[in-house]
């Protein structure tokens, strides 16, 4: 209800512009019992459902920083409800509203899990399932110099290579979907894993489809050799660090930008200059703390 207090709503917008794209991001969504009540991505990811499926065995649900109802159920998904409106819009000629709450966005990027809950993956209580930290072989593992390693040797062929990599005999362990036997089975790859340091990890299990792989730290992630091949991250003209605009397009692909990013307010007004607003209507709507400057007394 905020752009409505403004005069900004959809229907008013709408009247003014058929063809208008109107996307509406929250969290809770524009109706429903929670619709005015404050909310970070925990409490989206909790409301959704997902939450309940995150955490290792006798511990409490996690949240995975706040990347997955944020991000991925909020920012991507809103942003996939444009291109379809701007797909759709094509053929119409008419705009639309887009109702993007963190809670639906979330929940349907889990579909799969909604989905496979009667294939048996996700059978057993939280944290003792193939996929969530329950087997041994999809699992990370402290090397001896206190970094870790990931392992994601799902199919028998590339479980093969890991126990071989390890340094294992697979005759002499149980089979590798025996349930009851992975807590052990973990307890014995923990063991190993903890003799070599990351590095030397690395050397045995590269260039193999053992699945395993490095932790890379953000200090550590841009120097990667598979990451510097495909240039993946990029520096700023002051040397920070980022990820590279992804996915990358044959014809048109992005390019990136080495400049900083900017400070919080610092083209507003250029911006509002170049789209008509007069320096007495931008410093109304700074005063009436509707928009933020950089250095306000500089730019009017």
């Amino acid at each position: 209800g905020v752009m409505e207090k403004l005069g900004l709503g959809p229907e008013v917008l709408l009247r003014e512009n058929p063809r208008l794209i109107y996307a509406r991001l929250t969290g809770f969504g524009q109706t429903g019992k929670y619709a005015k009540s404050a909310g970070h991505d925990i409490n989206y990811l909790s409301l959704s459902g997902v939450l309940s499926k995150l955490g290792r065995k006798n511990e409490n649900p996690y949240a995975p920083i706040n990347l997955l109802a944020d991000f991925a159920g909020g920012g991507v998904m809103c942003a996939m409800g444009i291109v379809i409106a701007l797909f759709e819009r094509a053929r119409s000629g008419k705009g639309q509203v887009i109702d993007a709450s963190m809670v639906k966005g979330v929940a349907y990027l889990s579909s799969f899990l909604w989905k496979s809950q009667h294939l048996g993956l996700w059978s057993q209580p939280r944290g003792e399932n193939l996929l969530d930290s329950g087997a041994p072989f999809y699992e990370t593992y402290r090397t001896s110099d206190g970094k870790f390693m990931a392992v994601g040797a799902l199919e028998p062929q590339f479980y093969k290579q890991l126990i071989k990599g390890l340094g294992l005999n697979l005759d002499e362990l149980p089979a590798q979907m025996s349930f009851s036997d992975w807590p052990e089975m973990k307890k014995k790859f923990a063991s190993v894993f903890a003799q070599k340091t990351q590095a030397e990890w690395c050397s045995i299990f590269d260039s193999t489809d053992a699945c395993v792989t490095p932790v890379l730290s953000f200090d550590d992630v841009a120097s990667h050799q598979h990451n510097k091949i495909r240039s993946s991250f990029i520096k700023n003209d002051q040397g920070e660090v980022s990820p590279r605009p992804a996915p990358v397009l044959s014809r048109t692909p992005a390019v990136p930008s080495h400049k900083r990013d900017p400070f919080i307010g610092e083209h507003t007004v250029e911006i509002l200059l170049e789209y008509g607003f007069t320096k007495q209507e931008i410093a109304k709507l700074y005063s009436d703390k509707v928009i933020e400057f950089k250095n306000p007394k500089a730019n009017l």
